[in-house]
C-alpha cells in the first residue's frame, strides 16, 4: 500500500487550483512575485488597491508569458506581503498559467512585533517549531485568507536572511521552513544572507535532503566572486541564479556574466542543480519595484545562454526539467506526519480552467 502511495505521489505539484502532474508544468519561472504590498500600504488612502485593475495588469503579463511558451510561475512572496490566493486562482483559470503559491516569512526586519516578542514571560521570539506549525498548516489545511478562511495550499516554503548575516530569529525561520518541507514534501527556497554555505547547513541540520533545498541569490556579486555556487551544487542543493535582468549597480552580475556562470556550472557537471528566474514583481503597492517583465528571461536571456554555448537540451533542463523536479512533492514526507489523515485521492482531482 505504501509503495503505491509513493508511486502515485511521485509526479505531483501543488498549484493554487490543486495538484497537477509534474509534466504539465512546462516552462517554469521559480522565483517571481505577482502582487507585492508593503505591509500596511493597503490601508493608506493614496494607495489604489482596486482588485479589478490589479487583475487586468497581471492578466496581461501572464498572457504575454504564455504566448512566449511559459506555463508556470512560482509566487515566492510568502505570507503578509500582498499574496492573494483567490486572485491567483482567478488568474490561473483565466490565463491557463499554473501558479504555485508559497508560505514562509522573513527577513527579521519584516516580521513585526507579534513574532518577535509574543506574550510570553519572559518575551521571546518564536521557535523553529512554532514557525513550522504556522507554515505547515498552509500546506495541509490551506493558505490563510485574513479574517475569512483558508484556500488552496502552498507548494513552496520560503524565507530570507539579512545580508549582514543570519540573526537568531532568522535561524529559527530557516529551521522552521526546513521542518515544514521535511514534513509536507514541498521544497524550501531561501535567499541567503552573508554566507550561503552556512545558511544551507542550517537547513540541512533539520534532516532535509539537499535536493529539496534552493539557495537563491547566488548571482550576487560577492557570491560569484567567492564561487559559493560551486559548493552549494556539490552538496546537492539547487543553485538559484534568480535575478536575471539585474546588474552590478543593483549588486548582481549582468546577464552576459550570468549566462557565462550558468555555462560554467554545466561544464563542471552541475547543470541539473541550476535554476534561473528574474525576481520580477508584477504589481507593487507601497514600494518601488524594478521595472522588469516576465518576458525578459525568455526573450533576452535565453539568447545570451545560447551565445555562452548552451545547447537547446541544456536550456530545456534549466527552464523545465530542473524546476519541475524540485517542485514535485516528496512522496516519503507523508510518512513523517504523525496522525495526519490526509486524503490522498484528493491530490489527483483534475485541474480545470
Amino acid at each position: 500500500m505504501l509503495d503505491n502511495l509513493k508511486e502515485k505521489n511521485s509526479g505531483v505539484v501543488r498549484t493554487v487550483l490543486g495538484p497537477v502532474p509534474t509534466q504539465e508544468l512546462g516552462v517554469v519561472l521559480i522565483h517571481e512575485t505577482l502582487l507585492s504590498v508593503m505591509p500596511g500600504a493597503e490601508f493608506a488612502p493614496e494607495i489604489n488597491m482596486d482588485k479589478s485593475e490589479i487583475f487586468e495588469i497581471l492578466k496581461r503579463q501572464l498572457m504575454d508569458y504564455r504566448r512566449l511558451g511559459g506555463k508556470t510561475i512560482v509566487d515566492r512572496s510568502g505570507m503578509f506581503h500582498g499574496r492573494d490566493v483567490e486572485l491567483y486562482r482567478t488568474l490561473s483559470r483565466t490565463t491557463g498559467v499554473h501558479i504555485i503559491a508559497s508560505t514562509g516569512l522573513g527577513p527579521e526586519p519584516m516580521l513585526g512585533g507579534y513574532f518577535m516578542t509574543p506574550q510570553k514571560n519572559p518575551p521571546t521570539p518564536w521557535s523553529a517549531e512554532q514557525f513550522s506549525g504556522l507554515f505547515t498548516k498552509e500546506v495541509t489545511e490551506g493558505i490563510v485568507i485574513p479574517r475569512v478562511e483558508r484556500s488552496s495550499s502552498a507548494g513552496l516554503v520560503t524565507s530570507i536572511a539579512s545580508r549582514t548575516g543570519m540573526t537568531q530569529v532568522e535561524t529559527g525561520l530557516f529551521r522552521g521552513s526546513a521542518l515544514t518541507a521535511l514534513l509536507t514534501g514541498i521544497p524550501v527556497s531561501v535567499q541567503y544572507g552573508a554566507d550561503a554555505v552556512n545558511d544551507l547547513e542550517v537547513l540541512l541540520s533539520e534532516g532535509i535532503a539537499p535536493n529539496r533545498v534552493i539557495i537563491g541569490g547566488l548571482d550576487r556579486l560577492e557570491a560569484v566572486e567567492s564561487k559559493a555556487f560551486f559548493e552549494i551544487a556539490e552538496r546537492g542543493a539547487y543553485v538559484g541564479i534568480d535575478h536575471v535582468g539585474w546588474s552590478s549597480n543593483e549588486g548582481y552580475v549582468n546577464d552576459i556574466e550570468r549566462a557565462e556562470l550558468v555555462a560554467e556550472l554545466f561544464e563542471a557537471g552541475h547543470g541539473e542543480r541550476v535554476l534561473i528566474s528574474s525576481n520580477t514583481v508584477g504589481v507593487a503597492k507601497g514600494h518601488e519595484a524594478k521595472e522588469l517583465g516576465v518576458d525578459h528571461l525568455l526573450t533576452s536571456f535565453v539568447p545570451q545562454l545560447r551565445k555562452a554555448g548552451l545547447t537547446e537540451k541544456q536550456i530545456r533542463v534549466l527552464l523545465q526539467e530542473n524546476p519541475q523536479r524540485v517542485l514535485t512533492l516528496d512522496p516519503s514526507a507523508e510518512l513523517k506526519i504523525s496522525g495526519w489523515n490526509y486524503e490522498w485521492d484528493k491530490l489527483f482531482q483534475p485541474v480545470t480552467y
